[in-house]
């Protein structure tokens, strides 16, 4: 099966709006630090929390401690209240602590680079490791949330009922130079025009390269 992932990539990036409210949370906060600590915990912040939500706690917790070090000066209320409202904060401020106090314990303050490393972490999966190694170090990783999973399935790149299953199948297929960008591109195509249900096809610049599995009704 030949795709032109170049010209897909292309046509997607000119359907997009590009306004910092149209990116997704963790790229808007990479671009203002590209620091592997930040992306993490924002990343971690983010989990089943809307992207609005994430970028404001995201910079009320970092406007307060923006490393190892320094979040484990603060009590887990004063964690716990720059991140509400975002979804499961208690939990996610026990993990931050932890998070926090294994990195200088095992790494020297520092996060390691390491996607087998950073799956040790509490409340880190997939998604949270190689957003980290992506945006946090500029490693090459096939990040799949539910959007490049859809999408990539809807498009018939595979054919997968897993997101880990999709990344496997995409890192079989798709160059390396796209690993990065992918993310971050369906991301924000899947929130604006490739929707769950009901997707705007005929906005679609991709239209004729995509074999719409499973959509039975779009606009």
């Amino acid at each position: 099966m030949h795709i032109d992932w170049e010209n897909i990539f292309t046509l997607m990036r000119q359907a997009v709006r590009t306004g910092e409210q149209d990116f997704p949370a963790i790229s808007t906060i990479a671009q203002e630090n590209q620091d592997p600590f930040r992306v993490l915990i924002s990343t971690l912040i983010s989990l089943r929390t809307k992207d609005s939500v994430t970028i404001a706690a995201s910079r009320r917790l970092f406007a307060l401690a923006d490393s190892p070090h320094a979040m484990l000066s603060l009590s887990p209320q004063t964690i716990e209240e720059a991140i509400y409202p975002a979804g499961f904060y208690r939990i996610k401020t026990k993990n931050i602590l932890e998070i926090s106090k294994m990195l200088i314990q095992l790494y020297g303050g520092k996060v390691p680079s390491q996607k087998e490393a950073l799956l040790q972490l509490p409340g880190v999966g997939t998604k949270t490791a190689n957003l980290t190694l992506n945006l946090g170090f500029g490693i090459d990783a096939i990040c799949v949330d539910i959007h490049v999973h859809r999408i990539a399935n809807r498009m018939g790149w595979v054919s997968t009922n897993k997101p880990e299953k999709t990344e496997v199948a995409l890192e079989k297929i798709m160059p390396q130079r796209f690993w990065i960008p992918l993310n971050e591109l369906l991301v924000t195509y899947g929130q604006q025009i490739c929707r769950p249900i009901s997707p705007f096809c005929s906005k679609c610049t991709v239209y004729s390269y995509c074999k719409r599995v499973g959509v039975t009704r779009s606009r």
